[in-house]
This record gives C-alpha cells, structure tokens and sequence, in this order.
C-alpha cells in the first residue's frame, strides 16, 4: 500500500430495521411477489416431482425392461415424455418468477430513486457543504446498483432454496431415513465452513461500499477542479492521493471477494464429496440387506431409490450453496440500503414560517390580494383570531445585532446591526472571510441566526415561509451553474412562465442579447457540461438574464461581474443599473468601482461591521475604505 495513514472504516452490522425498511418497499407489488412465490413452489414441486420420478422410471421401468427379453419401450417413452412435461413446468415458472422479480427490482428502485432525490431537494444547503457530491452520487448508481442485485437475484433464489430444502428434506426422508441422516450430518459441517467464510467477508462488503463512495467523491472533486491540478502541477499529488484512497477501496473489496469467491467452489466440491461418500453409504445399505426406514414405511433399498436420492441430495446441497453465495450479496446490499436510508433519515430544512407572499392590489386604498399578476406583492399575514392582514412588499431589511457562525464553537458574525431602505443599494466590502457573502445567506435563510433579528418588511423572517421569502429574491452568485438545455431555457429558469419576449428583454437589460443571437443557434442552442462551450463572461451574463427575467423586488449580486472583464463590465453596469431601478440591491463585490454608485458602502472586518456611508462619505473619513480605495490597503 502507497505510504500514508490507511483509511480506517468502523466494524458496523448491518441492522435488522434497514431489512425491514427495505422489504417494505417490496410489499407495495404483494400481488406479483404473490405471482413470484406461486411460481417458485411449482418450480421447486417440479424439481422435486423429477427426482422422485426418477426412482419410478428405473424400478418399474428400465429395470424390468433389462430382463425382458422381448422389452416394448411404449412405456418407458410415456414416462420420459411425462417426466419431460415435469421439468417444462418447472422451466416456465422459473422464467416466469425471474422475469417479474426484474419488474419488482426496477420498481422498487424507482421509488426508492424518485424519494431520496425528493428528500434531497428538502436538505438544508449545509449537508452539501459538508458531504462530497461525488459520495452522493454514489447513493444513486453503486448502492441503489447492489439493490437491484438483490432484488432481481438474491430474494427469488434464497426464497428458493429455502423452500426447496424444505421440499426436498421431506422427499428424502420419504425415501430414506438412514441416508437423510448422513446427508444432514454432512450439510452441518457445510454449515460451519459457510458462517466461517461468510463471517469474514460480510464486515468487509460493509466497509467496500463506504470507501467505494469516498473514491467517487475524489474522482468528481478532482474532474471539477482538473484545471486548478494541471495550473499549479498537482498531477503527482492528485494520483498519491487517489492511490490512497483507491488501496483502501482494495484492500476491503479483496478482502470482501477473496472469502465470497472461494465459498462457491469450496461448497461446490463439498457437494461432489457428498455425492461420492452418498453413493458408497447407499450401496452398502443395499448389499447389506438393512431394512430401510422411510416416512412410507420399511423394505428394500432399490437402484431407482440409491439414484432418486442421490438427485434429491444434489438439490438439498446446492440450494445452501446458493443461499451462502446470495448471502455476501444481500451483505453488500443492505450496506447500500443502509447509506441510502442515512440520506433519506438526514432532516429537512426546518420551515416554521406561515407568512406567505401573494399577488396584491389596491382596491379603494385598500391593499387586497388577487390571483392576477399586478406587478405588486404583498405579505399575507394570518392571525390566531383568524383574521388575515397584507403588508406590501417594498424590499426593507434590517438586522438587530445577529451573531452567527457555521460551526457553534466559532463565530463568523458578530453584532451585526444594518439596514437596507426600500429600492436602497447596498454594497458590502472586505477582505475574504470578513462575512459578505454570509449576510446574503442569511438574508435567503440558507443558514438560520445564532442570536438576533433580522426584518424583512418589518416581519421577522423566521416568520416568512422560505419558498415565498427567496421568491422575493433574485441571486446572481458568482459561481454560475447552467443546466443542460438551451440557452432561453436556462435564462427561463428564473421565471418558468416567462414568455419568449421576457427572455430577450431579460438578456438586453443584462447586455447578453448580442452574443446570445451570434451562437449557432442563437436561443435555441443547447448548453451541456455546465455552458463549457461558452466563455466564464458569457455565461456569467446568461446567470444575471436568468436574475432579470424573475424581476423580483429584492436583488442579490454576489461577485455577479467578477468573471467578466474590465470593458464588458462597464457595459453591463449600464444593464445592471436598469436592472437595480426601484429595487433594493445587495451587492458583494471586490471591484471597488463596481460599487462607487451604491447609497450605502458597508465595510467589515473580521465579522464586524468598521465603517458605513457612501463613497464621498467614507472617503472624506479616511478609514479603511480610504485605503482599500487608494491602494493603501488591498483586499486579499
């Protein structure tokens, strides 16, 4: 293994509430897994029905017929073409259990896929900041993967075997006692080389699939990030880390495997030396004349009996291999389940807000609410009494000395008390980690407060559902996520109601409409791999259209011209500003000219709020601002 600290996963067992959770979903097809289990009895009666029809076909057929002299083989032709109807019955319910557990299987994953994506639309913006993307990914391809395995394969054949040995067992002892005696002293010592090896291996499964998703996490931070490996030449340390990761991903699947493949041979040649030893305890019985026991009674031992049991044998002895082998696969599945059930069991995104946002209008001066869309918005309050009162939507935010911080032990900000007027722009400056851009998550309720108040309206929004409250805000971050689809269905993506005509003058106002009709398709061009195809700018410019055609009250612009150059940022300024017009604007920026304009420049340091006033003011001041503006001081 490559030198470092090996990766250390914690011995877990699989619980039994993770089974019952997952045998759940199956019962939601009871009547084709009723179908299912009709099927597999017919096809194990048939294969039961075979071997004990093999002692009639020798005893009463083949045997007379090697002492006749004169021997009519209508018989025996009658009893193969019955025996052959036997096993067809046998093959048709086989195909038909297996072909519907592959219906069972795919349902079930769907169900359980359409779920965990539904869940994970409910999780709060932290557990993605603090889990590998590529680990989540692995809940919908490896884990929800071995689930099909087991589902399709796994269940029909252990629901099988066991009722095969169930069958079988009592075909034996019909047959024979003494020699189901030896067979289930042979099948015990299986059993104990079985939970030797299973034993060994089902640990290692569970520890398989947690370091399988650790290794898919890497791979997906490291595809993303590839330009920032190859700038800074980090390729030897990227594949040293991978290695890492990858030997521990080795050492538990080798040791997983090696135990689960030499099980089958191993119980395979076990079965063979139980045919022999069979063989030999059987004839022995027979040349010795010993009465032989049956649930029919007591007689002879015959060739048709010896060789019908040896049959019988054969299909006790296998089912357990089966199930033994199928055994390291449900293993490997239930650890899936049981990641996929940790997603699904992490909470929602707390929502207790009742304040809801509405289409208004005023009748008679008086503000009312209406399903038209009037342009004017409002907070519809509902009261205990049952009363319901609406407060316009202007866009004013205040905070009241808010403390907060990502982890409980380390504040990010501390008493910070401001105040956004309505249509107001307000910028925020700083160094990197001073809090910027987390007032904006504050402002959307991506992360609640510590200690505090924040207003929005005059309506604390605790109080505010968070759908309606970040309906009321546009947000261009500066990191641009575009969705495969064309361009206008992406700028779309901001109002999914938005008429053709809205799209264009979104992408004028944000001066994106003349590169947008010189593409190859103009708004009709498909975007994939995030917009790969178009420049940081261009799509930078498709990310503040997709802000515009929202037209919400309140704006949020997080670094929104960052990614755009010097020339074309003075372009969309000009947009920007038509865009701002009657809003209340948030602005996170680092270009000190971008922000020139803005009523009130807010400037924090450590989390602290040091200066407020707008650009003559703080200049005049000479503080901190002063020197980041004249250079004396530069932002990091």
């Amino acid at each position: 293994m490559h030198k470092g600290a090996p990766m250390k996963m914690p011995r877990k067992k699989v619980s039994f509430s993770t089974i019952k959770r997952l045998m759940s979903y199956i019962t939601h097809y009871k009547l084709q897994f009723s179908l299912v289990l009709v099927a597999i009895i017919l096809s194990t009666a048939a294969g039961v029905a075979g071997s004990l029809f093999l002692k009639i076909l020798i005893d009463d057929y083949i045997e007379p017929l090697l002492l006749d002299a004169n021997p009519l083989f209508s018989g025996l032709f009658t009893a193969i073409v019955i025996m052959g109807g036997i096993y067809m019955v046998g093959i048709l319910a086989t195909l038909f259990y297996n072909r519907v557990m592959v219906v069972i299987a795919q349902g079930v994953l769907k169900k359980i896929r359409d779920e965990m994506f539904a869940h994970m639309q409910m999780l709060p913006i932290k557990y993605f900041d603090t889990h590998s993307h590529g680990d989540i990914m692995s809940h919908y391809t490896n884990d929800t993967d071995t689930l099909r395995q087991m589902i399709s394969q796994s269940i029909p054949q252990m629901f099988s075997a066991v009722i095969t040995i169930v069958a079988v067992f009592f075909a034996m002892l019909y047959m024979s006692v003494w020699l189901t005696l030896f067979v289930l002293i042979f099948i015990f010592f299986q059993l104990q080389v079985t939970k030797s090896i299973v034993g060994k291996s089902g640990k290692y499964f569970v520890k398989q699939q947690a370091a399988l998703g650790k290794v898919n996490g890497y791979i997906e931070e490291m595809i993303n990030g590839q330009k920032v490996v190859k700038v800074f030449c980090r390729e030897r340390q990227a594949e040293e880390d991978f290695d890492r990761l990858n030997d521990a991903l080795c050492e538990h699947a080798t040791a997983a495997n090696k135990f689960a493949n030499i099980l089958m041979p191993i119980m395979a040649n076990l079965g063979n030396l139980q045919y022999v030893l069979l063989a030999i305890v059987g004839g022995a019985l027979a040349i010795s004349g010993l009465p032989n026991i049956s649930l029919a009674g007591s007689g002879t031992l015959t060739l048709g009996m010896i060789a019908s049991f040896l049959n019988l044998s054969k299909n006790f002895s296998q089912p357990i291999s089966q199930v033994s082998n199928q055994f390291n696969m449900v293993v490997m599945a239930l650890a899936g389940a049981e990641r996929i059930f940790k997603l699904m069991d992490k909470e929602s995104e707390t929502d207790n807000g009742y304040v809801t946002l509405v289409n208004a209008k005023y009748e008679e001066g008086v503000l009312t609410e209406t399903k038209k869309n009037t342009d004017l918005w409002a907070w519809k309050h509902p009261h205990r009494d049952g009363t319901v009162t609406y407060t316009e939507l202007k866009g004013e935010v205040r905070f009241y000395n808010v403390d907060f911080g990502y982890a409980e032990d380390k504040t990010v900000l501390n008493n910070i008390t401001l105040y956004a007027e309505p249509s107001q722009k307000l910028a925020f400056v700083g160094a990197t980690g001073a809090g910027k851009t987390t007032i904006t998550n504050l402002i959307n309720r991506f992360y609640d407060i510590a200690d505090g108040k924040i207003r929005y309206d005059g309506i604390d929004i605790k109080k505010i559902k968070k759908d309606d409250l970040r309906h009321s805000l546009g947000v261009v971050l500066q990191d641009v996520n575009l969705f495969t689809g064309t361009v206008m269905e992406n700028i779309r993506y901001g109002k999914l109601d938005a008429t053709d005509n809205e799209v264009y003058e979104a992408a004028r106002l944000a001066n994106a409409d003349d590169f947008i009709r010189r593409l190859p398709d103009g708004y009709n061009m498909v975007l994939q791999g995030n917009g790969g195809s178009l420049s940081q700018g261009q799509r930078q410019l498709i990310s503040i259209a997709r802000a515009a055609v929202a037209d919400p009250p309140v704006m949020i612009l997080d670094e929104a011209t960052s990614s755009i150059d010097t020339r074309t940022e003075t372009i969309v300024q000009k947009g920007m500003d038509s865009l701002m017009q009657g809003r209340t604007v948030f602005i996170i920026a680092h270009r000190l000219s971008s922000v020139q304009n803005s009523d009130a420049i807010i400037v924090l340091e450590q989390g602290r709020i040091i200066e407020r006033g707008n650009h003559e003011k703080l200049i005049a001041e000479k503080g901190k601002y002063y020197q980041l503006y004249t250079g004396a001081f530069e932002l990091e």
